[in-house]
């Protein structure tokens, strides 16, 4: 079925929104796959790497000019959207060009990248395409979808079990050994990512290698045998020391780098006293909300700021501060 077809909160991040029909109920169909791959219409995003290739921001190639571009490393079938069937298709990371490395401290990718042979093509690292909202946000969704799934590929082709060379299978979304009959599939790590709110007032904190005087949620990977409400209360007393009561859920955000589910929610104070982990914070606050939307209107006196729109904290932040989470404290 289409995904994303009605407008929430979870629809405004990146990475979210697509237009695709997965088909998944089609991928051990050989014939249809085959006939899919035929169709004239047939297209493609590609990566090169990690890399996103664009061809003057035009993320769609054809099936054929794709796998001209370089020696293909794998290729799978994202879905159909509706006109189209659309493939992922991945280039061996041999074929890019790094000319420059440079760190602006804002998030965004500086890499100076090229295609060899291909000058007319653009090669830009997805997390700055959709900092800077350079692309639609459904050609934003399929691109990181095959991010995604390209990475697991890279870093899956022995299987875990006995060591033996894995294979492609269901149109890229298993791989099985016939070593041993084992049949992996692409794995999701999620990560609980929270607001703790306070009445009036709500806690952010900032890491080191953030952007300067950039605040955000507290976030975490859900470890196993834990809820998504335990892993929240956790990680609040872990890193700012602070006792959490009821969980409430937001949101949910795809995350591409390489292959999160960010589940947005906010939680209720029980403790207010912070402890800073400073080996995960390089400090931690409480906002109030009228702070908070001068962060969000970017006219904060002290230049505070928070995340970019395409990030679910920055989704988290703007609900709370217009008392749209529909959590009842």
């Amino acid at each position: 079925m289409t995904q994303s077809s009605f407008l929430d909160r979870s629809g405004l991040t990146g990475f979210a929104a697509s237009s695709l029909n997965r088909l998944s109920e089609k991928r051990d169909d050989a014939a249809y796959l085959a006939a899919l791959r035929r169709e004239p219409g047939a297209r493609s995003v590609v990566l090169a790497g990690d890399i996103p290739v664009l061809k003057d921001l035009n993320a769609l190639f054809s099936l054929a000019e794709a796998e001209s571009l370089g020696p293909v490393q794998h290729s799978a079938l994202l879905g159909h959207d509706g006109i189209h069937p659309v493939f992922a298709t991945l280039l061996d990371a041999s074929a890019i060009e790094t000319k420059e490395t440079a760190d602006d401290g804002a998030m965004l990718e500086t890499r100076v990248i090229s295609l060899r042979g291909r000058p007319d093509l653009n090669l830009q690292d997805l997390r700055s395409l959709a900092i800077q909202g350079l692309l639609p946000a459904n050609v934003l969704g399929i691109l990181g979808h095959a991010k995604s799934l390209m990475h697991w590929h890279m870093r899956h082709g022995f299987c875990p079990n006995c060591g033996a060379p894995t294979r492609i299978a269901a149109a890229g979304w298993r791989r099985e050994c016939d070593a041993c009959n084992a049949h992996h599939f692409p794995r999701v790590d999620p990560v609980a990512i929270m607001l703790a709110v306070d009445g009036d007032r709500c806690l952010m904190g900032r890491q080191a290698r953030f952007a300067p005087k950039m605040y955000s949620c507290l976030a975490g990977f859900i470890e196993p045998g834990e809820t998504m409400e335990d892993a929240v209360r956790r990680e609040l007393h872990e890193e700012a020391g602070i006792e959490t009561g009821r969980v409430h859920y937001l949101a949910a955000q795809p995350w591409p780098f390489p292959s999160s589910l960010m589940i947005g929610c906010i939680a209720e104070a029980k403790t207010t006293e912070l402890t800073v982990d400073t080996t995960e914070l390089e400090h931690a606050r409480w906002f109030d909300r009228e702070e908070c939307r001068s962060i969000l209107r970017r006219d904060h006196p002290d230049g505070l700021i928070c995340p970019p729109k395409m990030a679910i904290a920055h989704h988290l932040l703007r609900a709370w501060v217009e008392g749209d989470t529909g959590a009842q404290f």
